[in-house]
């Protein structure tokens, strides 16, 4: 595989994705010549991502196949691009280049030492620390991941990318297309494995290789100690981290502290308080992958400590948006089953009343795979009705349709249906708007509405809307 090059320049197809805007973004950070299009680019009403792209010297096209000229030396592509796009169509005409998005980062991955997170759950969440930790260290890393950081995006940028001047790259390396088999990074790591758009059985081949394209060169991989889907590929506990003393970094002491969570790291002969202002046991986890990491990379455990005292987050990662007369909103990119029960069980943590929680599955594929796992989590993770709470309760809306060839022979409705059959008090309603009035007239303080869902680049938008309801509703 070839190496990157000054005398190249790319153009992206699908380019306002977040796996793609990021790549994009860093490779235009670096000096490369960067174009791309997409389907939601417009000449007369560009949205944000366009303008933003566009202020970090990045073209912006329709995605009408005319943005595609022999000016550009190759065109990266995503597995979501169908052979019948009108810009894939142009490249093949012209016999331009054709590189899948990971062949890109694979490339990217040899030109600077890099940290590839991998897992099924919580890649966003430990990069986005990763890269925040070694940045308050001092280090100015770079960072390709496929969600904004709350605190880049305040600044006005998309918040998924950065091009810094240090030695490292953290990167996302995604399994959900078998690209994550291309990686050969400096440190690797394995957060969990679980049943996510492909069977287990293929999944661990997928991690099989990545963990084998780590070692067989000599590099450092850390893994969960306390999945059991992850720690199988373990090649040494002292690297990992997890809850058991034979670990490098081991976690004791849990505690929700209101919104957020307590505990107590040790590492060697020190033992480290960490608080961090976000809830849930899986993210004591996220920042335990996170510390094992910036050890290695030579931050001490204290600075760690501060970093992630001061992280505020990723966009949509149990995004806490308010709380208004006594009811919390949370906004979360949770879309699999074990993401969902996750999210549901951190809420549960500090909520004192009902969880009034909304899911808009992610695809007409997905939903169809997962079907029996998502309500068999879904119903574990609920709790029941208690003197003093009522039952939580579970809103679907239609499945998010991306268009293309999908298969569309299932609904929510159905998964509405299963929960029904279980127990679950279960409600689905098309209109989201309704939907967002129903959960709020149902709301009483001290209950939590949980806001869950992927790829849908209008589920932020949704959020705020509901946010408004709240508002209303108080004052």
């Amino acid at each position: 595989m070839e190496n990157l090059n000054l005398s190249k320049s790319y153009f992206f197809v699908g380019l306002a994705g977040s796996g793609m805007s990021a790549i994009a973004q860093y490779l235009a950070g670096k000096g490369f010549v960067v174009g791309g299009s997409d389907r939601q680019f417009s000449k007369s009403n560009p949205p944000l991502v366009q303008k933003q792209l566009e202020q970090m010297g990045i073209t912006c096209y329709l995605q009408d196949g005319s943005g595609v000229s022999s000016t550009f030396s190759n065109v990266v592509l995503s597995s979501a691009i169908e052979d019948s796009n009108p810009d894939l169509i142009a490249a093949k005409m012209l016999d331009l280049p054709l590189l899948h998005r990971s062949e890109i980062l694979a490339m990217i991955s040899r030109s600077i030492k890099t940290i590839a997170v991998s897992g099924t759950s919580g890649k966003s969440t430990v990069t986005g620390m990763i890269y925040h930790v070694l940045d308050y260290a001092g280090l100015s890393p770079s960072m390709i991941t496929g969600a904004g950081l709350v605190s880049l995006e305040k600044k006005g940028k998309i918040g998924n990318a950065v091009a810094g001047f240090g030695d490292w790259l953290v990167v996302e390396a995604d399994e959900s297309d078998g690209s994550l088999t291309r990686y050969e990074p400096e440190i690797g790591v394995i957060l969990n494995v679980d049943k996510d758009h492909k069977e287990l059985s293929e999944l661990n081949e997928i991690f099989s290789t990545f963990a084998h394209n780590v070692l067989s060169r000599g590099k450092l991989l850390i893994v969960n100690d306390a999945h059991p889907g992850a720690s199988r590929f373990s090649a040494g506990r002292e690297f990992d981290f997890g809850f058991e003393n034979h670990v490098a970094v081991q976690a004791t002491d849990f505690k929700a502290i209101d919104t957020g969570i307590r505990f107590r790291v040790r590492h060697q002969n020190k033992l480290i308080r960490f608080d961090l202002p976000f809830p849930g046991r899986h993210n004591m986890e996220n920042a335990l992958a996170t510390i094992a990491v910036a050890l290695q990379v030579g931050v001490s455990l204290e600075t760690i400590a501060e970093a992630l005292a001061t992280f505020s987050g990723i966009y949509r990662r149990h995004q806490i948006l308010g709380t208004f007369s006594g009811v919390t909103l949370i906004d979360d990119f949770a879309h699999n089953p074990a993401k969902i029960a996750a999210s549901l069980r951190s809420v549960q943590a500090f909520t004192e009343g009902r969880v009034i929680a909304w899911f808009q599955p992610h695809g007409y594929g997905p939903t169809r795979f997962l079907r029996s796992e998502l309500v068999s989590e879904i119903k574990n993770a609920l709790r029941p009705m208690t003197s003093d709470r009522q039952n939580d309760c579970f809103f679907l809306s239609d499945i998010y349709d991306a268009g293309g060839t999908a298969v569309r022979d299932i609904s929510s409705a159905d998964l509405a249906d299963d929960l029904l059959s279980e127990g679950v008090e279960a409600y689905y309603t098309g209109d989201r708007k309704q939907t967002a009035q129903r959960m709020v007239d149902l709301a009483t303080p001290r209950d939590c509405i949980l806001l869950m869902g992927a790829r849908d680049p209008s589920l932020g938008e949704f959020a705020l809307f509901l946010k408004e309801l709240l508002q209303q509703k108080s004052e």
